[in-house]
């Protein structure tokens, strides 16, 4: 018996790995974050799967589940919105889960920040622009944030950031932006990228809160940084006609010649 934590995408049912799929369809136990996941993820599930809705159970409950189900040997499908590695609360389920010897694994998914910037048609890092993307978000109810993780102290690096989990602070976030960054830098809102019902919002940091709306909330990414809007960026050196890669030597004394 294995519980499979999943990341189950940003919404799109078909934003998936063939590896989760897999998983799901194989497990006759599903527990699922919510209205997060679409149902069409959960059409992967076997006929008879027991599916359940983690949003209005506690940690103990869903531990309880698993528990379940590992003393009756069937494997479990637990999917997380988005990808584990952030914001997924894998990570004190998984503490537990060592502490009863229960055995688990954990298959990667397409991150939210990720699908916005498809969205968006945008590369968040630009030679000359910006080489660095900074995930993260405002405190909140259920996460205080650590001291040093500030927007000002991310923002004077002048990295793109991808701040999530924060559209009720939105003008708290321009407030501590705006001096790193300049009133006049661009930022967008996507709104459950890759859902049907998207929505995009593109402005400035001063310009952006009179054009937020209402029902944008909860799961709507931040993004804010010049490669939003770049046009004169310098292109890299990775696709130059004499850029010396080992599959491509050059030059009379080439880095990595031919061969080796």
């Amino acid at each position: 018996m294995t519980v499979h934590f999943i990341g189950a995408g940003p919404g799109a049912p078909d934003l998936l790995t063939l590896r989760g799929r897999d998983l799901i369809s194989a497990c006759p136990v599903c527990l699922y974050a919510g209205s997060l996941v679409p149902e069409g993820v959960l059409a992967h599930c076997p006929p008879g799967a027991r599916i359940l809705n983690t949003a209005p159970m506690s940690l103990d409950a869903i531990i309880d589940e698993i528990a379940n189900a590992h003393a009756e040997g069937k494997d479990v499908a637990r999917l997380h919105s988005g990808d584990l590695s952030v914001w997924s609360a894998m990570g004190e389920q998984i503490r537990r889960l060592r502490g009863l010897d229960i055995p688990y694994d954990v298959t990667p998914g397409v991150p939210s920040f990720a699908a916005a910037a498809a969205v968006l048609e945008t590369e968040l890092t630009l030679p000359s622009v910006a080489q660095s993307v900074v995930l993260t978000r405002t405190t909140g109810r259920a996460s205080p944030m650590p001291e040093g993780e500030t927007l000002a102290a991310f923002g004077a690096t002048g990295a793109t950031l991808a701040i999530h989990l924060s559209i009720h602070a939105l003008p708290r976030v321009v407030e501590e932006l705006t001096p790193h960054y300049g009133a006049d830098c661009p930022v967008a809102i996507v709104w459950r990228a890759s859902w049907p019902d998207q929505r995009v919002l593109r402005g400035t940091l001063a310009t952006i809160t009179s054009l937020l709306g209402e029902g944008i909330e909860r799961t709507a990414l931040i993004l804010v940084g010049s490669v939003l809007s770049a046009e004169g960026f310098a292109e890299s050196r990775l696709y130059a006609h004499d850029y010396d890669r080992r599959f491509r030597p050059r030059g009379t004394a080439p880095r990595f010649p031919e061969g080796q």
